[in-house]
């Protein structure tokens, strides 16, 4: 399987993040809008573990395939093995990327958070089928994310590696996603955007109208 960009917007979501809403509704209302890849980020207070982790996967995953969109896990490389997700995404952090290539295979995806043009050539020789930089902007998703690096360094790595698709994340929303599109991203990834917005397919298709408003400038 190779990252597609046919459905640009890249949604990832814990059990925790849609506050008092049902996550799998969220999902549900995100596949419909039309996403076209959606990451199960569960960690931080609160995450869910063992069996009832398990259920949750899988019932994201279900919905995923019901709606033909991939399903990838990020850091739990054990899960993903374990309900044959779609994909792997992995942080510098993490497990190491060549390491979880051969741990899923070569058809799953595998993704890598990368911040330099440095880290995003080590994780292509690693064999990461698309990377994703960020913060672009300041977001509140993450605890522990780093300062915000706009859209130079995307373009930096844009420019050394053209044939590897790049998703940018941090701080995406409708007002800011066509300077995104336009630094040479395959992809967007959000998580507040969609899991706080009222109308969630209307805010992916803003999110979406970002990316014909970059071509055009």
């Amino acid at each position: 399987m190779k990252f597609s960009d046919k459905a640009a917007v890249y949604f990832i979501m814990g059990s925790k993040n849609s506050g008092t809403r049902n996550p799998l509704k969220v999902l549900e209302a995100a596949l419909k809008g039309g996403i076209g890849h959606f990451q199960l980020r569960e960690k931080g207070e609160g995450a869910l573990t063992g069996s009832a982790l398990l259920e949750f996967a899988l019932a994201c995953q279900q919905l995923c395939r019901s709606y033909g969109v991939p399903l990838i896990i990020n850091d739990l490389v054990e899960l993903a093995c374990q309900i044959d997700a779609d994909g792997v995404h992995i942080g510098q952090d993490d497990a190491e990327a060549g390491q979880v290539r051969q741990r899923i295979g070569k058809e799953k995806l595998l993704g890598v958070s990368v911040h330099s043009v440095k880290e995003a050539h080590l994780a292509a020789e690693a064999g990461a089928d698309y990377v994703g930089m960020g913060p672009v902007f300041g977001t509140a998703s993450k605890a522990d994310a780093k300062k915000p690096a706009g859209v130079q360094e995307i373009q930096a790595v844009a420019t050394a590696f053209p044939f590897l698709p790049i998703v940018g994340i941090g701080g995406i929303n409708p007002e800011n996603a066509a300077q995104v599109w336009r630094s040479g991203v395959a992809g967007i990834a959000v998580i507040s955007s969609i899991t706080e917005a009222h109308d969630i397919a209307g805010q992916i298709a803003a999110l979406q109208a970002g990316r014909i408003e970059g071509d055009r400038k």
